[in-house]
C-alpha cells in the first residue's frame, strides 16, 4: 500500500505544478493584453518658426528660417550661445517619412577649429551649386550601414566665418529642396560686411 501512495503522490506532485505552470502563464498572457499600452510617437513636435524667429529676434544673429518639405515636421530647435567653443550655434532637426531626418546647424563668427571639428572623419567628396552659392559635400570616411546623421555634410561659408551644416539620411532631392530653401532665404537678407 505505500509503493501504491508514493506513487500516487508523486504524480500528484507533477500534475498540480503542470497545472499551476499553465495559471502561472495564463495569468502572464492575461496581464499582457489587458494593459494598456501607448503606442505614439514618443519625440513630440516643436513649433520651429517661432523658436527660430526669437532666436533671430533675441540674438541678432541672422537666424535662417527654413521652410520644409511637405510632411515635414521639427522634433527640436534651439540656440545655444554659451557653448564652450564660443561659436553661437542655431540648431534644428527635421523629421521626414519613414526613417528621414535632416539636421541643420548655423554656426556664427565660428573659427576654423570649430568647422574642423565639425567634419572630423569626413573628406570632401563634391559640391553642390545652388542659385546663389556653392555648397561642399563631405561624407563620412567609414561606410556605415545603416547610414548615420553625419556621414553626409552639405556645408555652405555664405559670409565670413558663418557656416550652414546640413545632414542626415534622406534623398538627393530632399536635401536640395532643404539647400533652396536656405539658399532663397539667406540671399533676401541684406549683407553687410
Amino acid at each position: 500500500m505505500s509503493d501504491s501512495a508514493a506513487r500516487h503522490r508523486a504524480r500528484q506532485t507533477v500534475i498540480n505544478l503542470c497545472l499551476a505552470l499553465a495559471a502561472s502563464i495564463g495569468l502572464v498572457v492575461t496581464l499582457v493584453l489587458i494593459v494598456p499600452r501607448d503606442d505614439s510617437n514618443r519625440i513630440k513636435e516643436v513649433d520651429y518658426p517661432t523658436i527660430s524667429q526669437k532666436a533671430k529676434v533675441d540674438s541678432g544673429f541672422e537666424v535662417i528660417t527654413i521652410t520644409p518639405p511637405t510632411n515635414w515636421w521639427s522634433n527640436n530647435a534651439a540656440l545655444t550661445t554659451n557653448n564652450v567653443d564660443t561659436v553661437p550655434v542655431f540648431k534644428a532637426g527635421f523629421v521626414g517619412s519613414d526613417i528621414k531626418y535632416i539636421g541643420y546647424t548655423q554656426a556664427f563668427n565660428a573659427n576654423p577649429t570649430w568647422l574642423a571639428l565639425s567634419l572630423n572623419g569626413k573628406v570632401i567628396t563634391g559640391e553642390y551649386s545652388s542659385k546663389h552659392y556653392k555648397w561642399d559635400i563631405y561624407e563620412s570616411v567609414v561606410k556605415n550601414d545603416p547610414k548615420k546623421t553625419m556621414d553626409y555634410i552639405m556645408v555652405l561659408n555664405h559670409k565670413d566665418q558663418d557656416y550652414v551644416l546640413l545632414y542626415g539620411v534622406a534623398d538627393q532631392s530632399e536635401f536640395k529642396t532643404f539647400v533652396d530653401s536656405i539658399d532663397k532665404e539667406i540671399w533676401s537678407v541684406p549683407q553687410i560686411d
